[in-house]
Protein backbone atom coordinates (compact mmCIF):
# COMPACT_ATOMS: atom_id res chain seq x y z
CA UNK A 1 0.00 0.00 0.00
CA UNK A 2 1.55 3.33 -0.57
CA UNK A 3 1.28 6.06 1.52
CA UNK A 4 -1.17 8.46 -0.17
CA UNK A 5 -3.21 4.75 0.02
CA UNK A 6 -2.90 4.74 3.99
CA UNK A 7 -3.92 8.38 4.02
CA UNK A 8 -7.64 10.44 3.35
CA UNK A 9 -8.30 14.21 3.01
CA UNK A 10 -10.92 15.64 5.00
CA UNK A 11 -11.61 18.32 6.78
CA UNK A 12 -11.12 19.14 10.40
CA UNK A 13 -14.59 19.04 11.50
CA UNK A 14 -14.86 15.59 9.78
CA UNK A 15 -11.95 14.54 11.80
CA UNK A 16 -13.54 15.23 14.73
CA UNK A 17 -16.72 13.26 13.66
CA UNK A 18 -14.39 10.21 13.09
CA UNK A 19 -13.31 10.26 16.15
CA UNK A 20 -16.10 9.87 17.74
CA UNK A 21 -17.78 7.37 14.94
CA UNK A 22 -14.76 5.10 15.83
CA UNK A 23 -15.26 5.16 19.47
CA UNK A 24 -19.09 4.76 20.03
CA UNK A 25 -18.16 1.57 17.38
CA UNK A 26 -15.58 0.58 19.91
CA UNK A 27 -17.72 0.75 23.20
CA UNK A 28 -21.47 0.90 23.12
CA UNK A 29 -21.49 2.86 26.22
CA UNK A 30 -19.93 5.62 24.65
CA UNK A 31 -22.82 8.24 23.43
CA UNK A 32 -22.89 11.48 21.96
CA UNK A 33 -25.06 14.48 23.59
CA UNK A 34 -25.24 18.33 23.51
CA UNK A 35 -27.72 20.88 21.43
CA UNK A 36 -28.16 19.86 17.79
CA UNK A 37 -26.02 16.91 17.81
CA UNK A 38 -28.11 14.92 16.14
CA UNK A 39 -31.24 15.85 13.44
CA UNK A 40 -29.11 19.04 12.43
CA UNK A 41 -25.95 17.09 12.76
CA UNK A 42 -24.35 19.40 15.18
CA UNK A 43 -24.09 23.06 14.91
CA UNK A 44 -20.55 23.16 13.36
CA UNK A 45 -21.37 19.89 11.22
CA UNK A 46 -19.15 17.13 13.12
CA UNK A 47 -21.91 14.81 14.00
CA UNK A 48 -23.67 15.03 10.69
CA UNK A 49 -24.87 11.88 9.82
CA UNK A 50 -24.31 10.28 12.90
CA UNK A 51 -27.97 10.10 14.40
CA UNK A 52 -28.92 7.64 11.26
CA UNK A 53 -26.00 5.18 12.36
CA UNK A 54 -26.34 4.61 15.89
CA UNK A 55 -30.01 6.16 16.32
CA UNK A 56 -31.69 8.83 19.42
CA UNK A 57 -30.37 6.18 22.22
CA UNK A 58 -27.02 7.28 21.63
CA UNK A 59 -26.94 10.55 19.60
CA UNK A 60 -28.98 12.86 22.11
CA UNK A 61 -30.83 16.18 21.09
CA UNK A 62 -30.85 18.14 24.68
CA UNK A 63 -32.69 21.05 25.59
CA UNK A 64 -30.94 24.50 25.39
CA UNK A 65 -29.68 23.92 28.95
CA UNK A 66 -26.34 23.89 28.88
CA UNK A 67 -26.07 22.98 33.17
CA UNK A 68 -28.74 20.29 32.89
CA UNK A 69 -27.43 18.32 30.04
CA UNK A 70 -23.66 18.50 31.50
CA UNK A 71 -24.82 17.30 35.13
CA UNK A 72 -27.12 14.60 33.47
CA UNK A 73 -23.96 14.13 31.90
CA UNK A 74 -21.91 14.03 35.06
CA UNK A 75 -24.84 11.69 36.37
CA UNK A 76 -24.57 8.76 33.15
CA UNK A 77 -20.58 8.52 33.62
CA UNK A 78 -20.84 8.01 37.54
CA UNK A 79 -23.67 5.24 36.58
CA UNK A 80 -20.92 3.37 34.05
CA UNK A 81 -21.73 5.16 30.58
CA UNK A 82 -18.95 6.87 28.90
CA UNK A 83 -20.89 9.97 27.41
CA UNK A 84 -19.46 12.42 24.66
CA UNK A 85 -21.26 15.93 26.16
CA UNK A 86 -20.92 18.74 23.09
CA UNK A 87 -21.28 22.52 24.41
CA UNK A 88 -21.81 24.74 21.76
CA UNK A 89 -19.05 27.07 21.88
CA UNK A 90 -16.71 27.87 24.90
CA UNK A 91 -18.76 31.28 26.05
CA UNK A 92 -22.32 29.10 26.52
CA UNK A 93 -19.76 26.56 28.73
CA UNK A 94 -19.75 29.83 31.58
CA UNK A 95 -23.46 28.29 32.24
CA UNK A 96 -22.48 25.12 32.98
CA UNK A 97 -19.41 26.00 34.79
CA UNK A 98 -21.37 24.71 38.41
CA UNK A 99 -21.08 21.32 37.35
CA UNK A 100 -17.95 21.37 35.73
CA UNK A 101 -15.79 23.21 38.56
CA UNK A 102 -18.23 22.16 41.67
CA UNK A 103 -19.28 18.50 40.30
CA UNK A 104 -17.31 16.84 37.75
CA UNK A 105 -13.84 18.15 38.84
CA UNK A 106 -14.41 17.80 43.26
CA UNK A 107 -16.61 14.25 43.45
CA UNK A 108 -13.49 12.00 43.15
CA UNK A 109 -11.57 13.97 46.09
CA UNK A 110 -15.38 14.57 47.99
CA UNK A 111 -15.75 10.96 47.80
CA UNK A 112 -12.81 10.36 49.35
CA UNK A 113 -11.91 8.34 46.04
CA UNK A 114 -15.24 6.31 45.86
CA UNK A 115 -16.67 7.92 42.45
CA UNK A 116 -14.72 8.92 39.26
CA UNK A 117 -16.42 11.21 36.88
CA UNK A 118 -15.05 9.79 33.23
CA UNK A 119 -16.69 12.55 31.07
CA UNK A 120 -15.39 13.72 28.24
CA UNK A 121 -16.83 17.62 27.48
CA UNK A 122 -16.05 18.95 23.95
CA UNK A 123 -16.40 22.60 22.62
CA UNK A 124 -15.89 25.20 20.15
CA UNK A 125 -13.25 27.89 21.03
CA UNK A 126 -11.31 31.04 19.22
CA UNK A 127 -12.06 34.04 17.01
CA UNK A 128 -11.38 34.40 13.61
CA UNK A 129 -15.01 33.86 12.31
CA UNK A 130 -16.78 37.26 12.81
CA UNK A 131 -19.08 35.72 15.40
CA UNK A 132 -18.65 38.52 17.71
CA UNK A 133 -18.00 38.77 21.65
CA UNK A 134 -20.51 36.17 22.54
CA UNK A 135 -19.52 33.35 20.10
CA UNK A 136 -15.32 33.81 19.35
CA UNK A 137 -13.00 33.93 22.97
CA UNK A 138 -10.36 31.68 23.82
CA UNK A 139 -11.27 30.91 27.51
CA UNK A 140 -9.78 27.63 27.60
CA UNK A 141 -6.90 29.07 30.15
CA UNK A 142 -9.98 29.59 33.01
CA UNK A 143 -10.36 25.69 33.05
CA UNK A 144 -6.53 24.82 33.28
CA UNK A 145 -7.09 26.93 36.88
CA UNK A 146 -9.09 23.77 37.85
CA UNK A 147 -7.78 20.85 39.74
CA UNK A 148 -9.61 17.59 39.05
CA UNK A 149 -10.04 17.93 35.50
CA UNK A 150 -7.74 17.57 32.30
CA UNK A 151 -7.52 20.18 29.56
CA UNK A 152 -7.16 19.16 25.84
CA UNK A 153 -6.23 21.24 22.82
CA UNK A 154 -6.04 19.86 19.55
CA UNK A 155 -4.21 21.73 16.66
CA UNK A 156 -3.78 19.15 13.86
CA UNK A 157 -6.52 16.39 11.91
CA UNK A 158 -5.09 13.30 13.80
CA UNK A 159 -4.76 15.24 17.33
CA UNK A 160 -9.07 15.73 17.06
CA UNK A 161 -9.84 12.01 15.96
CA UNK A 162 -7.14 10.59 17.98
CA UNK A 163 -7.11 12.51 21.41
CA UNK A 164 -10.99 11.32 21.96
CA UNK A 165 -10.69 7.67 22.54
CA UNK A 166 -7.85 8.08 25.54
CA UNK A 167 -9.79 10.67 26.73
CA UNK A 168 -12.85 8.70 27.08
CA UNK A 169 -10.57 5.99 28.91
CA UNK A 170 -8.92 8.21 31.40
CA UNK A 171 -11.06 7.85 34.56
CA UNK A 172 -11.42 11.85 35.51
CA UNK A 173 -13.43 14.10 33.14
CA UNK A 174 -11.32 15.66 30.33
CA UNK A 175 -12.62 18.84 28.77
CA UNK A 176 -11.06 18.89 24.67
CA UNK A 177 -11.28 22.51 23.23
CA UNK A 178 -11.57 22.58 19.30
CA UNK A 179 -10.55 25.94 17.02
CA UNK A 180 -13.86 26.32 15.72
CA UNK A 181 -11.90 28.31 12.60
CA UNK A 182 -10.30 24.72 11.69
CA UNK A 183 -13.19 22.99 11.22
CA UNK A 184 -13.23 23.56 7.25
CA UNK A 185 -9.44 22.63 6.70
CA UNK A 186 -8.50 20.28 4.41
CA UNK A 187 -5.79 17.59 6.02
CA UNK A 188 -4.53 14.15 5.97
CA UNK A 189 -5.47 11.32 8.00
CA UNK A 190 -4.28 8.17 8.91
CA UNK A 191 -6.58 5.05 7.60
CA UNK A 192 -5.91 3.19 10.64
CA UNK A 193 -6.58 5.57 14.29
CA UNK A 194 -3.01 6.82 15.50
CA UNK A 195 -2.70 6.73 19.18
CA UNK A 196 -2.40 10.25 20.47
CA UNK A 197 -0.61 10.85 24.06
CA UNK A 198 -2.82 12.94 26.05
CA UNK A 199 -0.10 13.37 28.69
CA UNK A 200 2.11 15.53 26.84
CA UNK A 201 3.24 18.01 24.41
CA UNK A 202 4.94 17.43 21.21
CA UNK A 203 7.58 19.53 19.07
CA UNK A 204 6.49 20.55 15.89
CA UNK A 205 8.97 21.68 14.51
CA UNK A 206 12.66 21.60 15.67
CA UNK A 207 15.10 24.71 16.51
CA UNK A 208 18.14 26.50 18.12
CA UNK A 209 17.40 30.17 18.54
CA UNK A 210 14.00 30.51 20.17
CA UNK A 211 11.16 28.29 21.11
CA UNK A 212 7.92 29.34 20.24
CA UNK A 213 5.05 27.75 22.79
CA UNK A 214 1.39 27.64 21.42
CA UNK A 215 -1.36 25.25 21.30
CA UNK A 216 -4.82 24.91 19.45
CA UNK A 217 -5.51 27.12 16.53
CA UNK A 218 -2.62 29.51 16.85
CA UNK A 219 -0.30 26.63 16.13
CA UNK A 220 -0.41 26.76 11.92
CA UNK A 221 0.16 31.02 12.55
CA UNK A 222 3.23 30.39 14.66
CA UNK A 223 4.61 27.60 11.86
CA UNK A 224 4.08 30.17 9.12
CA UNK A 225 5.60 33.11 11.83
CA UNK A 226 8.30 29.80 12.05
CA UNK A 227 9.17 29.68 8.19
CA UNK A 228 9.69 33.30 7.99
CA UNK A 229 11.88 33.85 10.98
CA UNK A 230 14.10 31.37 9.06
CA UNK A 231 14.57 32.94 5.72
CA UNK A 232 15.74 35.86 8.21
CA UNK A 233 18.22 33.25 9.71
CA UNK A 234 16.35 32.75 13.18
CA UNK A 235 15.82 28.88 13.56
CA UNK A 236 12.89 28.28 16.16
CA UNK A 237 11.42 25.47 18.01
CA UNK A 238 7.65 25.30 17.39
CA UNK A 239 5.91 23.59 20.46
CA UNK A 240 2.29 22.20 20.91
CA UNK A 241 1.25 22.49 24.16
CA UNK A 242 -1.57 19.84 23.58
CA UNK A 243 -2.32 19.25 26.95
CA UNK A 244 -3.11 22.56 28.66
CA UNK A 245 -3.47 20.97 31.84
CA UNK A 246 -1.73 19.12 33.25
CA UNK A 247 1.08 20.95 31.86
CA UNK A 248 4.14 19.59 29.97
CA UNK A 249 6.70 21.57 31.98
CA UNK A 250 9.59 19.30 31.27
CA UNK A 251 9.07 19.98 27.49
CA UNK A 252 8.90 23.35 27.44
CA UNK A 253 12.22 23.52 29.81
CA UNK A 254 14.16 21.32 27.55
CA UNK A 255 13.18 23.46 24.66
CA UNK A 256 14.49 26.79 26.18
CA UNK A 257 17.10 25.40 27.64
CA UNK A 258 18.45 24.60 23.99
CA UNK A 259 17.08 27.67 22.82
CA UNK A 260 17.71 30.29 25.56
CA UNK A 261 14.99 32.24 24.17
CA UNK A 262 11.00 31.97 24.48
CA UNK A 263 7.57 33.31 23.30
CA UNK A 264 4.45 32.32 24.37
CA UNK A 265 1.86 32.45 21.62
CA UNK A 266 -1.91 32.14 23.64
CA UNK A 267 -5.12 33.56 21.83
CA UNK A 268 -6.53 33.94 25.38
CA UNK A 269 -6.56 37.76 27.25
CA UNK A 270 -3.33 38.25 28.51
CA UNK A 271 -4.22 39.33 32.16
CA UNK A 272 -3.95 35.77 34.16
CA UNK A 273 -3.87 34.36 31.25
CA UNK A 274 -2.14 30.25 30.36
CA UNK A 275 0.43 32.41 28.59
CA UNK A 276 1.50 34.30 32.23
CA UNK A 277 1.52 30.42 34.04
CA UNK A 278 4.09 28.93 31.49
CA UNK A 279 5.89 32.57 31.60
CA UNK A 280 6.16 31.70 35.41
CA UNK A 281 7.37 28.36 35.37
CA UNK A 282 10.10 28.81 32.60
CA UNK A 283 11.32 32.26 34.99
CA UNK A 284 10.92 30.16 38.04
CA UNK A 285 13.24 27.18 36.72
CA UNK A 286 15.19 28.08 33.49
CA UNK A 287 15.66 31.88 34.65
CA UNK A 288 19.57 31.36 34.04
CA UNK A 289 19.47 29.56 31.10
CA UNK A 290 17.72 32.61 29.79
CA UNK A 291 19.51 35.31 26.95
CA UNK A 292 16.45 37.52 27.07
CA UNK A 293 12.91 38.06 28.77
CA UNK A 294 10.09 35.63 27.73
CA UNK A 295 7.72 37.21 25.75
CA UNK A 296 4.07 37.22 24.62
CA UNK A 297 1.91 37.14 21.83
CA UNK A 298 -1.60 37.47 23.06
CA UNK A 299 -4.76 38.80 22.18
CA UNK A 300 -6.13 42.32 22.84
CA UNK A 301 -7.74 42.90 25.86
CA UNK A 302 -11.35 43.54 24.30
CA UNK A 303 -14.44 41.85 23.84
CA UNK A 304 -13.48 40.30 20.42
CA UNK A 305 -14.49 42.93 17.39
CA UNK A 306 -17.58 41.84 14.55
CA UNK A 307 -15.37 43.80 11.90
CA UNK A 308 -13.28 41.30 9.97
CA UNK A 309 -10.32 44.32 10.00
CA UNK A 310 -10.71 44.78 14.16
CA UNK A 311 -11.03 40.91 14.94
CA UNK A 312 -8.10 40.62 12.84
CA UNK A 313 -6.16 43.12 14.78
CA UNK A 314 -7.29 41.74 18.09
CA UNK A 315 -5.69 38.03 17.39
CA UNK A 316 -2.26 37.15 17.04
CA UNK A 317 -1.01 37.19 13.93
CA UNK A 318 1.88 35.52 12.51
CA UNK A 319 3.57 39.05 11.92
CA UNK A 320 2.98 39.55 16.01
CA UNK A 321 5.31 36.42 16.52
CA UNK A 322 7.79 37.03 14.03
CA UNK A 323 7.88 40.49 15.40
CA UNK A 324 8.21 39.48 19.22
CA UNK A 325 10.54 36.80 18.65
CA UNK A 326 13.13 39.27 16.49
CA UNK A 327 12.62 41.49 19.48
CA UNK A 328 14.60 38.85 21.88
CA UNK A 329 17.61 39.29 19.18
CA UNK A 330 17.39 43.38 19.66
CA UNK A 331 16.09 43.41 15.77
CA UNK A 332 13.30 45.79 15.86
CA UNK A 333 12.90 46.66 12.21
CA UNK A 334 10.13 43.92 11.20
Amino acid sequence: MTVAEKTMKMTFRQAAGQGIREAMERDERVFLMGEDVGRYGGCFAVSQGLLEEFGPERIRDTPLSESGFVGAGIGASMAGMRPIVEIMTVNFSLLALDQILNNAATILHMSGGQFNVPIVIRMATGGGRQLAAQHSHSLEGWYTHIPGIKVLAPATHEDVRGMLWPALLDPDPVLIFEYAGMYAAEGELSVEPIAVDIERAIIRRPGTHVSLITYGGTLAKTLDAAEELAGQGIDSEVIDLRVLRPLDTRTILESVRKTHRAVIIDEGWRSGSLSAEIMARIMEEAFYDLDAPVARVCSAEVPMPYPKHLEDAALPQPKDIVRAARNLFGETDV
